[in-house]
């Protein structure tokens, strides 16, 4: 077949002779010739064949990567490599000690240094302290692929009060987000302390927008809905995988991984936050 091929296109190209076949391909240009291929000697026809199996091979390694390439760029996204174990966000699992897991990572075991190897990303890490409330020590992780969703991760680490406080008295630079929130870099030497600190929650910021539907399919129907009011925001509750997702018709949603004993004070507080907005 591939012979036939190649001399119709020498046929059609009104006679010309692929330089590459050389002067054996002359023999070929037209269908008054091809008797004269019993008349080449052994060594012209295994050079001959030989030619045409190097053009076959050519041709199958083309179509063969062409395909692969097409394949990559369907399956993934930014380059990245295929995810045999997918981690998705509505795959929570309460394990036999009441710990929530979700993406390969265990609330209050699972350190820092484990989320970096799931996400294949550093991340940065910070210290916020504002004027009321404790201060939360965070990794932020920016366009992680995670089963070809792409969001956004911020990792809150548990640490002591005194660990805290040490954090912040050696801090490298300290600057003023808002009115009253401060920023707090860490030193190279507490960067690797809070590598290996344990993540107590996780807040994941999908890149698209999620409408009710497509949660309540994926997620179930939550056993509250707290509305902010004004805002638009409604948190969705689901106090048995430890998450809550606020919806946010104007914009992003918040997915909220907290361990299940969070999740009380948690309803309380923004329970509390919404009704002095309503003040």
């Amino acid at each position: 077949m591939l012979f036939e091929n190649c001399y119709k296109r020498n046929t059609a190209s009104q006679g010309r002779i692929p330089a590459r076949l050389g002067a054996i391909g002359q023999i070929y240009a037209g269908p008054h010739n091809l008797a004269q291929f019993s008349s080449l000697s052994i060594i012209e026809k295994i050079i001959l064949v030989s030619d045409l199996h190097m053009e076959k091979k050519i041709i199958f390694w083309v179509v063969s990567l062409s395909l692969v390439a097409i394949a990559l760029a369907i399956l993934l996204p930014g380059g990245r490599t295929v995810d045999t174990n997918p981690r998705l966000p509505w795959d929570i699992t309460i394990n036999a000690n009441n710990e929530v897991e979700v993406f390969d990572l265990t609330l209050n075991r699972s350190r820092l240094v484990d989320a970096r190897e799931v996400f294949q990303e550093q991340g940065e890490i910070n210290m916020f302290l504002a004027e009321t409330g404790d201060p939360a020590l965070e990794a932020y992780f920016e366009r992680v692929f995670l089963s070809g969703l792409r969001a956004d991760i911020i990792l809150v680490l548990k640490a002591e009060t005194a660990q805290l406080q040490g954090l912040f008295n050696r801090g490298s630079r300290i600057s003023r987000t808002s009115g009253t929130i401060h920023k707090v870099e860490l030193s190279s030497e507490d960067q690797l302390l809070a590598a290996n600190l344990p993540i107590e929650l996780i807040n994941y910021v999908p890149a698209a927008n999620l409408d009710e539907s497509l949660i309540l399919s994926r997620f179930g129907e939550p056993s509250e809905r707290i509305s902010e009011g004004e805002s638009g925001m409604t948190h969705w509750i689901y106090p048995h995988k430890g998450l809550s997702i606020g919806v946010n018709p104007e914009g992003k949603e918040l997915i909220q991984y907290m361990p299940l004993e969070r999740i009380p004070s948690f309803v309380e507080h923004i329970t509390h936050d919404t009704g002095e907005r309503g003040k």
